[in-house]
């Protein structure tokens, strides 16, 4: 292991953040319990006080194929893995396309599309250096109780890359901002759209300072430019009152604040 430098203003996908120490983990290191695991950053908002961190190193980037089983390490890229499957002709990783970051965090969220999600093709997590089936883990809608740092995760192999559903999956996009944001800020309620409330309580296109949310989808909170922490924050305390206020509805933060 050894510790890396990172500037969260630059590799964060909301480009907000500081240049923050980083522990970088190697294979066969001993995982500390004292630091929050990182990846991608795409869905993290940091702030000035983040507690202690680590991340995978590439070490744990990989694809892996065995007979009809595919072994992914929990730091490759989702791109990467989206490649793969259409290079060899694999079945069930069309939706990643639309999902920025690493695998590792769309385990921790059982991050998805509409109704694709990634637990749907999910046979084994290795959690701390035992595999757990996946039918032992307690997962739902964007949340996964993995009870441990996963450092690979396996796959089932079907065949057939389905080039029209990747295509569709796609064009999803054109309803999302481009400016940097950190993903959907919130869940969607249970038969609801947090975009919907955010809008009903008159917050789309509200700017506090340079951070906004969005004007093109109200529950993307969009960085203009040099936008802080404390207005990101300020906005996502504000859509949180406001739609309890008028809803009775709690919404629950899909952004990760530290």
């Amino acid at each position: 292991m050894f510790l890396k430098t990172i500037d969260f203003s630059k590799y964060s996908s909301i480009k907000i953040g500081q240049p923050t120490e980083v522990l970088m983990l190697e294979i066969n290191d001993t995982i500390p319990h004292d630091r929050y695991l990182i990846g991608a950053a795409n869905n993290l908002l940091v702030s000035p006080t983040p507690p202690p961190l680590m991340m995978l190193s590439k070490d744990f980037a990989y694809i892996s194929q065995t007979g009809t089983i595919l072994e992914i390490g929990t730091a490759m890229p989702t791109g990467r893995i989206v490649s793969y499957a259409k290079k060899h002709d694999i079945a069930g990783f069309e939706f990643c396309s639309k999902l920025p970051g690493t695998l590792g965090g769309m385990l921790a969220m059982n991050a998805g599309v509409k109704t694709y999600e990634i637990f749907n093709i999910l046979h084994s997590v290795k959690v701390e250096g035992k595999w757990i089936p996946k039918d032992h883990i307690e997962y739902g809608y964007r949340f996964a109780k993995l009870n441990g740092i996963a450092t690979a995760a396996k796959f089932k192999i079907s065949q057939g890359f389905d080039t029209l559903l990747l295509s569709d999956l796609l064009n999803l996009r054109s309803n999302q901002p481009h400016d940097p944001s950190a993903g959907s800020a919130f869940k969607n309620p249970q038969g609801d759209y947090a975009g919907r409330l955010i809008e009903e309580v008159g917050l789309k296109g509200l700017k506090k300072g340079n951070m906004q949310w969005s004007e093109i989808h109200a529950n993307f909170l969009v960085n203009l430019g040099g936008g802080t922490f404390e207005d990101a924050k300020y906005l996502i305390d504000l859509a949180k009152e406001k739609t309890y206020q008028k809803f009775n509805i709690t919404l629950k933060e899909e952004i990760k604040i530290l």
